[in-house]
C-alpha cells in the first residue's frame, strides 16, 4: 500500500536533482546543481528531508554548507517509490500514457 507523501516546491527540487535512482551524490555537486536555491532555504529543505528519512546522508550532522559539501546524499531506497509517485501522479502518467495509445 503506498504511502501518501505531499511535498512542496522546495523539496521537489531537491529530490529531483538529487535523483530517485539511489545512486549517491556528493555534496559540492549537490551544491552546484541546486545554485538557483537560497542557501538557507536549500538547508532547511535538505535538514526537513533528512529529518523525514526521505533522504540519506554520511553524515550525521548536515547543519551548515562545509558539512553538506562534504557529505554523500541518495534518496532512501524505501521511499524512492512513493517519491516518485509523489513528483509524478499517477492521474498524469495515465492520461499521458492514453494519449500515446491514441496517437501510435
Amino acid at each position: 500500500m503506498p504511502r501518501e507523501i505531499k511535498l512542496n516546491g522546495g523539496e521537489i527540487t531537491v529530490l529531483k536533482t538529487l535523483g530517485l535512482s539511489g545512486t549517491q551524490l556528493h555534496g559540492k555537486l549537490f551544491l552546484e546543481r541546486v545554485s538557483s536555491m537560497e542557501t538557507a532555504e536549500f538547508l532547511e529543505t535538505l535538514i526537513g528531508l533528512i529529518d523525514s528519512g526521505y533522504v540519506l546522508a554520511t553524515k550525521v550532522n548536515t547543519r551548515t554548507v562545509e558539512d553538506v559539501e562534504r557529505s554523500f546524499f541518495r534518496v532512501n531506497p524505501s521511499y524512492a517509490r512513493d517519491l516518485k509517485e509523489a513528483l509524478h501522479p499517477a492521474g498524469a502518467r495515465d492520461t499521458r500514457r492514453a494519449r500515446r495509445d491514441r496517437r501510435g
